[in-house]
């Protein structure tokens, strides 16, 4: 059995240096070497992938990052939790690992709090020595120190691991007060400094979503603490035209990537798709992306955008399916920095995609389980995706009403169980303070469930 798993990696390979267009000669070819900007390493593996590397680590880390938030299931057990798929995430592990990505990224309350076990699982049947796993104290709901000390113990457990190389204060940026509830007045933050000097944590870093001022002060904290890297929310969109929370609007990643670099801090990469809202881009733009590379698929826009920062060690992405795995491997297989016209073509883009109302969810599922039984994330993506596709109507007047009409609630219902859809929130507001994006969820469900009643009634 285990000389037929090899074989079928050794397939899987050939096949995939097929689908890139690389041929045997340049698979046997050493690999490249180049100097960045502030001492910084790129590298290209003889499979083709691109990898980063700073001088004071010296960890050769691959361009892409496999996110583990958003991993296979196979069906429902109860009316909220479904399983993880576990054969399809070893598979697409296995496949990652055999084209050299060797960045995973998980986290305690992922997948409903199983991603963890099932990355430890994927990643158990692979040599330790050539990963580079990445996880978070992920202490929302309960942040005194007992908890968080068991839930960073646990850690090490589920993932079968006895260090872990990059760990994370997960999500901060709300308050000064919450970070310091979090993670200083617990003593959490000096309990992490001593598991890095003892070795069982390798790198320490936070993972940010907030506001500017919040961002300022954690990152003051760097000569005294010495964050070893930053988890920032990144891509063409955000970059100049950050959406906005709350009608607040959030920080650009131009200047969070910017202060970042400045003090030569590694950056890994969240949300390069916005949620996938870069891969489901308005139909009009889509076009326009295509017009400029026919052969290249509209993620990869994102996906080179943000690999073209040379402050960023690696950029996660959520490949629940093998086809978006064999898609950025050909984006980072190596990596192709954007030209100054394309980073222009781009912000043109993200300008022109504002004209579109879509609800900033980036399907993270951090607002699950509701109470109550709803499908949140299902239903803002099916409004957003009616969005895309100019199909949201503002009369009956509208052309194509009946027809626009008709597919909305189809698709609606084909999407969202009807027991699980919009008309069932009571307002009870649990979800909102566990959203990154700081959505007002239960006012965005109420719009959506009155246009859908309209719809049904006709009475728009």
């Amino acid at each position: 059995m285990e000389d037929e798993s090899k074989n079928r990696q050794a397939i899987s390979r050939r096949d995939f240096l097929k689908i890139v267009g690389i041929t045997t000669a340049t698979t046997a070819a050493v690999s490249v070497t180049g100097c960045m900007p502030g001492g910084k390493e790129e590298f290209t593996t003889p499979g083709g992938m691109t990898y980063r590397s700073f001088p004071e680590y010296g960890d050769k880390v691959s361009l892409l990052g496999f996110g583990m938030m958003r991993l296979p299931l196979q069906g429902r057990q109860g009316e909220q939790e479904q399983l993880i798929d576990q054969e399809a995430v070893n598979e697409l592990v296995d496949y990652a690992i055999a084209h050299d990505v060797n960045y995973f990224d998980t986290s305690p309350v992922y997948v409903q709090g199983w991603s963890e076990k099932s990355t430890g699982i994927a990643l158990k049947r692979h040599p330790r020595e050539k990963l580079f796993i990445a996880t978070k104290l992920s202490n929302f709901s309960d942040p005194s120190r007992e908890n968080s000390i068991a839930m960073y113990r646990q850690s090490f457990i589920d993932l079968q691991v006895d260090y872990i190389d990059y760990y994370l204060l997960h999500s901060v940026g709300s308050s000064t007060e919450d970070f310091r509830r979090r993670y200083v007045d617990n003593g959490m933050l000096a309990f992490l400094q001593e598991e890095r000097r003892a070795g069982r944590i390798r790198r320490l870093g936070w993972s940010f979503h907030g506001r500017a001022e919040v961002f300022d002060e954690i990152l003051a904290m760097h000569d005294e603490v010495h964050w070893d890297f930053v988890q920032i929310q990144l891509n063409y969109s955000d970059w100049h035209y950050p959406t906005e929370s709350f009608g607040t609007p959030n920080v650009k990643a131009e200047y969070l990537y910017g202060e970042l670099e400045k003090r030569n801090i590694p950056v890994t990469i969240m949300e390069p798709l916005l949620g996938g809202r870069l891969s489901n881009v308005p139909q009009q733009i889509a076009v326009r992306l295509k017009q400029q590379r026919p052969e290249d698929s509209v993620a990869s826009w994102a996906f080179r955008f943000a690999g073209t920062h040379k402050g960023v060690l690696a950029v996660l992405s959520g490949m629940t399916f093998m086809e978006h795995l064999q898609d950025n491997l050909r984006t980072f297989s190596p990596h192709e920095p954007l030209t100054q016209q394309e980073m222009d073509f781009l912000d043109e883009t993200a300008r022109l995609m504002r004209q579109y109302p879509t609800i900033p969810c980036n399907d993270c599922k951090y607002c699950m389980p509701c109470p109550y039984g709803l499908d949140i994330p299902a239903i803002l993506l099916h409004y957003n995706k009616c969005v895309n596709e100019d199909k949201i109507m503002e009369s009956r007047m509208d052309e194509n009403y009946k027809r626009t009409r008709c597919e909305f609630l189809i698709g609606y219902d084909r999407s969202v169980p009807k027991l699980r859809q919009a008309s069932h929130c009571i307002g009870c507001r649990q979800c909102v303070s566990h959203c990154p994006q700081s959505i007002d969820i239960p006012a965005e469900l109420h719009r959506i469930d009155d246009y859908v009643e309209s719809l049904k009634q006709e009475t728009l």
